[in-house]
């Protein structure tokens, strides 16, 4: 777990690492996988994928798509460092985005 934790700190230093630690739980299979721990920026069927099954269904989100959309291309654009987009990063920040940082704990 202190991989997930160093992952998510690197974009989100005051991230609470109790949540860090159960959203690194929840997806442990997931993240296993070296190609599904990361989100892929420039393929639209991901960035869906990360709109319906997170923000939808995880998060319980209502807005539209294309708010939705824009929130995940803003938060990728926020960790636009030339490295890789780890998805325990962009879940957290997109929780943390729209003040649902609760509904991972």
């Amino acid at each position: 777990m202190s991989d997930a934790r160093e992952t998510v700190l690197e974009y989100a230093p005051h991230a609470d690492v109790e949540i860090i630690d159960k959203l690194a739980a929840t997806y442990r299979l997931v993240l296993s996988n070296r190609d599904a721990a990361l989100v892929s920026a420039s393929d639209p069927a991901e960035l869906a994928t990360v709109r319906e099954n997170f923000l939808k269904k995880k998060l319980g989100l209502t807005d539209s798509d294309e708010a939705l959309d824009q929130a995940i291309a803003d938060v990728l654009a926020t960790m636009k460092d030339g490295k890789s987009n780890p998805r325990l990063a962009v879940y957290y920040l997109l929780a943390e985005k729209f003040g649902k940082l609760d509904a991972l704990k």
